[in-house]
């Protein structure tokens, strides 16, 4: 496995002071064959899962090296992730942005004491290939290439077979690809049975080109409200991972992912972002076909005006 068992319950040992179990709830929704299940990571004290994956990269940094203080590459869960972490060791923290990220997630970084530099997406994917950024002298916390934040997400697979151990399968956001190799690492070591899946939207879906193509494809990223998943490609190393623990990448449209921020608002009062509703827009479309299906909501800080509008549409 890319991440041991080993790994992921150290890590839920490290972040038990920042992150919260989060609820495994059902989908109030009794339309489909399927029995719906929600892990609400956005109820997270930064709205979003990547706080765990944060925390756990964060305690295995040298004290030496704290002072120098952070650098991450995001579009706005993992920075607040890393800026919430800095602030509670009183260091520094720098936060490299697309110029798309939602003003909602940069206010909320700035609010935790973060510095952002905000770039055009192409020279903002460069900071994690490149894993630095000119004039920045601190150490990276990569967003999704790194065994400790992989771990640290992984304490979510822990959690939900805890929490319904007959669950058949899980649907995962996929962004870069830390949340879903993460999960499924703790999943095929506990329960190798239940089928596992990463959720994209159309409109930036690289790990379903590649695994359909074999190799690694670079597809036509378009821009939307669904911001926390999506880009334009795949780091070699994390379609390697997804090979070994995933059983395909399910897709969903703008409309379905706007359907279920939707009817997650209505049916169970959960506010979710583009990329938390994603998985439960493939699962809601029959995509992860029947059983007991987990939806992880990755994340809920979305723009109030896009909410707003979302919800107003028919």
């Amino acid at each position: 496995m890319p991440i041991s068992l080993t790994a992921i319950e150290d890590a839920r040992r490290q972040i038990s002071g920042s992150a919260i179990r989060t609820p495994l709830v059902r989908l109030n929704h009794f339309d489909s064959a399927a029995e719906i299940y929600l892990k609400l990571e956005n109820l997270q004290p930064i709205g979003s899962f990547k706080i765990r994956g944060a925390a756990n990269a964060v305690a295995h940094i040298p004290r030496d090296e704290l002072p120098r203080g952070l650098l991450t590459a995001s579009a706005g869960n993992m920075a607040q992730g890393v800026a919430w972490q800095a602030r509670e060791l009183g260091i520094p923290c720098t936060v490299v942005a697309p110029e798309t990220a939602p003003e909602t997630k940069l206010q909320a970084i700035e609010r935790l004491g973060g510095r952002v530099i905000k770039v055009p997406v192409e020279r903002w994917w460069q900071t994690f290939q490149e894993r630095a950024y000119p004039g920045v002298d601190a150490t990276l916390l990569h967003a999704f290439e790194d065994p400790h934040v992989m771990a640290g997400n992984g304490t979510i697979g822990l959690e939900i077979l805890e929490d319904l151990p007959d669950v058949d399968a899980v649907v995962i956001p996929w962004g870069g690809g830390g949340l879903t190799c993460g999960i499924a690492s703790a999943l095929r070591a506990k329960k190798p049975d239940c089928r596992l899946y990463a959720a994209e939207v159309a409109t930036a879906a690289p790990l379903s080109a590649s695994l359909a193509a074999g190799s690694v494809q670079v597809v036509d990223y378009q821009p939307s409200f669904v911001d926390g998943i999506g880009s334009k490609t795949v780091f070699p190393q994390m379609l390697d991972h997804a090979r070994q623990l995933i059983d395909g990448a399910l897709v969903a449209g703008l409309a379905e992912v706007a359907a279920a921020i939707r009817l997650l608002a209505e049916r169970n009062r959960v506010v979710a972002e583009g990329a938390g509703a994603c998985a439960v827009a493939c699962a809601l479309a029959g995509k992860a076909r029947g059983g007991k299906i987990v939806c992880v909501v990755s994340g809920g800080n979305i723009d109030l005006k896009k909410l707003c509008n979302i919800l107003s549409e028919q």
